[in-house]
């Protein structure tokens, strides 16, 4: 049984929670310089562990589960393919944000789309535990060549329930094997838009708790996918740098804290609980967002730890 790692959005509930206390920062501004000392937060430290990281040219495989629009398919296959564009889209851009990956040891990953398989007759059901995700992630149709390092894509549509899905995850990544018994990494996200969006598809939907204010608009128009991008850049980022549970990330190896979940409701600067941070925003349409990738898609994407500052890091 293959090992997974859960990046838990009990944290984020926890932080809204947290927003309906007073305001900190207003609390303290009046105070004297040795009170404010004593409440500043302590640098965030992801350790590593020693075990090997996914660098290099790596190649995703994609298996979508259950039924998907070519437009749902196309705004997740464009993220995909912004990670390390060579092209130079307008700033702030999707490969900026990937590139952070670059201070973690070993140096770049370059990510490629490999096989894609369409499962649109929900061959395991509409009711996944776990282990049918494992299964899913060694489908042979999947496997590459002997000694590929690849990361092996299972997205689920919105009528898909998965295990854990809505209560202590929005995605996760794991280890299981592939046809040549070969040890392989693989990540999972599922599309929440009717099944929780207030908690996996915030900031584009109010917040299951805290203050209920206004959702920001999502850049390509559907908040599940929208959401679904946010999630598959969490558990990408934690897949690369921790995918056999011995590379960095804090805390409990069973429930870690990873290069972007340790950042968790962090989206631009100024960010607090319940409020994403100052991000851009179109004025024609009012969609949000802080990266542009391919074809010019907009995307709005989470902070990611940077070793070099042990410090969330923002595009904007």
């Amino acid at each position: 049984m293959a090992l997974s790692h859960q990046f838990s959005y009990l944290l984020f509930l926890l932080l809204i929670l947290l927003s309906s206390l007073p305001n900190i920062s207003q609390a303290t501004s009046r105070a004297p310089n040795r009170m404010l000392a004593l409440v500043q937060k302590q640098p965030l430290v992801l350790k590593y562990h020693k075990g090997p990281l996914l660098k290099g040219n790596i190649t995703l495989h994609l298996l979508w589960y259950g039924t998907f629009t070519p437009t749902q398919r196309s705004i997740v296959i464009d993220f995909l393919e912004s990670l390390t564009s060579t092209s130079s889209p307008e700033s702030p851009s999707v490969s900026t944000w990937w590139k952070t990956t670059e201070s973690y040891r070993g140096g770049p990953c370059t990510l490629v789309v490999g096989n894609q398989i369409l499962d649109e007759n929900y061959s395991l059901g509409k009711s996944l535990k776990n282990d049918n995700l494992v299964a899913l992630a060694s489908n042979p149709k999947l496997n590459s060549a002997p000694g590929d390092r690849v990361v092996h894509v299972i997205l689920t549509a919105a009528d898909v329930a998965v295990e854990d899905f809505c209560m202590n995850q929005c995605g996760t990544h794991g280890r299981g094997k592939n046809g040549n018994s070969e040890k392989i990494a693989y990540a999972w996200v599922g599309n929440s838009v009717t099944q929780c969006p207030g908690q996996c598809a915030w900031p584009f939907h109010q917040p299951l708790y805290g203050p209920q204010t206004p959702p920001l608009v999502a850049p390509n128009g559907d908040v599940g996918v929208d959401g679904m991008v946010i999630n598959l850049a969490t558990v990408l980022a934690g897949a690369v740098t921790n995918p056999f549970e011995d590379g960095y990330y804090q805390g409990p190896a069973s429930a870690p804290l990873e290069a972007v979940s340790a950042c968790t409701g962090i989206f631009g600067k100024g960010a607090y609980p319940g409020y994403a941070g100052d991000v851009l925003a179109e004025n024609a349409t009012g969609v949000s967002y802080n990266a542009v990738g391919m074809r010019g898609r907009k995307f709005l994407l989470p902070a990611m730890w940077d070793p070099l500052t042990s410090t969330c890091k923002t595009l904007v």
